[in-house]
């Protein structure tokens, strides 16, 4: 028997992230690692910070009776308790664990949340650029996909979104810090956006769900800062991954936490249980929870990643390519230079263009297609810097022979 027709469709569009990733590695088999300038995957490369190892070894030495076994789904009740504090201190709220229920990473939370809150045909707005994986997950549970553009600057855009919300609106999806921008959303405009929604509600008797997805949260820089979300919108819910905070991507641990205003609360949480059972997670890791639940403010030193994108923002400077300077996050979401076409300008299909230039210099980035803006391509900066500031001559010269 074939597989699935939907599943057939969705492998052909598949992400051009992993495939720039599997094509890096066969450039770099060809002509060596060294050589090949990989920007493709969001990967951090840095060790997990020194506790993390110093606990991993406390907790497996401890032999501890049932300390390996099932707990209840939304995850050990202590490890809850302790992540809601954390919440508290971030968000502005006052949450207990009960509003906590742990997951197996952002990606694994983001299918809690759309299991428990779509219907078919239900709509989840998203800002361009957007993660790739957001219309995958969206349409695991039924619902549609809605697309708003942003500002210039990649600043949410609040009059197109309220153009795009409908009463079929169950959630609008934000990251910040951005991927693939980089770009923190001030205060001022999560404000407007919750007025938004409130305004939307009060007229259409329904109040979207405002969803954060949050897995760069400590990745901020020059003293940026990320505005709570918990305590803008009453029906707000964050979801969050320790992959880049404690450089664990593999490890797949993370949380959701739920406004404690939220209407339908209790039902809301029982169905983010149900969820996670029954999409066959049944619960997050056992060891991962109690680890990350003995390194709540620990985290990874980001000052490696200050100094990287200053690098690459060198770097693409002298080569003449346009790019917002990142706040957070380790991408740079820059636009192709002009002169692809006889036009002397860029258009659609021209990332993808640009991007195979780019590769025939060894230098692997992602399309903007891929995140559903054309004209643009990502580039991240979580590898060496001796890599990026090898890069430069390979830039330089794509440039030049993309303008010539």
């Amino acid at each position: 028997m074939p597989a699935a027709d939907a599943i057939k469709q969705a492998l052909g569009s598949q992400s051009m992230i992993r495939k720039m990733f599997e094509e890096g590695a066969i450039l770099k088999k060809q002509y060596g690692s060294e050589n090949v300038f990989d920007f493709s995957l969001g990967n951090p490369d840095l060790d997990p910070p020194p506790q993390f190892y110093e606990v991993v070894n406390k907790l497996i030495n401890e032999k501890k009776k049932g300390a390996h076994g099932y707990m209840p789904n939304g995850g050990f009740p202590e490890v809850r308790e302790k992540i809601a504090k954390k919440v508290n201190r971030e968000q502005g709220v006052n949450i207990d664990g009960s509003h906590v229920i742990m997951s197996c990473g952002a990606a694994g939370a983001l299918n809690v949340v759309f299991k428990s809150i779509l219907n078919p045909g239900d709509e989840v707005l998203v800002n361009k650029p957007y993660f790739m994986e957001y219309r995958p997950y969206t349409l695991n549970h039924g619902g549609i996909i809605v697309e708003a553009e942003t500002l210039p600057d990649f600043n949410l855009d609040i009059e197109a979104i309220k153009k795009k919300l409908s009463p079929k609106t169950a959630a609008v999806l934000i990251n910040s810090p951005n991927n693939p921008t980089g770009r923190i959303y001030p205060r001022e405009t999560i404000a407007a956006l919750a007025a938004a929604l409130n305004e939307h509600g009060k007229n259409c008797g329904r109040y979207p769900y405002l969803v954060s997805d949050e897995p760069y949260r400590e990745l901020s820089y020059d003293g940026i800062e990320v505005p709570p979300i918990l305590s803008s919108y009453s029906e707000s819910i964050v979801v969050y991954s320790y992959s880049k905070s404690l450089s664990l991507p593999g490890e797949r641990i993370g949380f959701i936490a739920v406004n404690p205003e939220i209407m339908d609360r209790d039902n809301l949480l029982s169905a983010f249980i149900y969820a996670t059972r029954i999409l066959g997670y049944v619960n997050a890791p056992a060891l991962m929870q109690r680890i990350t639940a003995e390194m709540i403010d620990v985290r990874a030193d980001i000052s490696t990643y200050t100094n990287r994108r200053n690098a690459f923002c060198r770097i693409l400077d002298e080569a003449g390519i346009e790019y917002i300077k990142p706040e957070g996050a380790f991408y740079l979401f820059c636009k192709v230079p002009p002169g692809g076409n006889s036009s002397g300008s860029t258009s659609e299909g021209d990332d993808l263009l640009f991007t195979e230039k780019l590769k025939n210099n060894l230098i692997l980035g992602v399309p903007g297609s891929g995140f559903g803006m054309p004209c643009y391509f990502r580039l991240a900066y979580c590898v060496d810097e001796k890599v990026i500031n090898a890069s430069r001559d390979a830039f330089l010269k794509t440039v030049k022979e993309w303008t010539s």
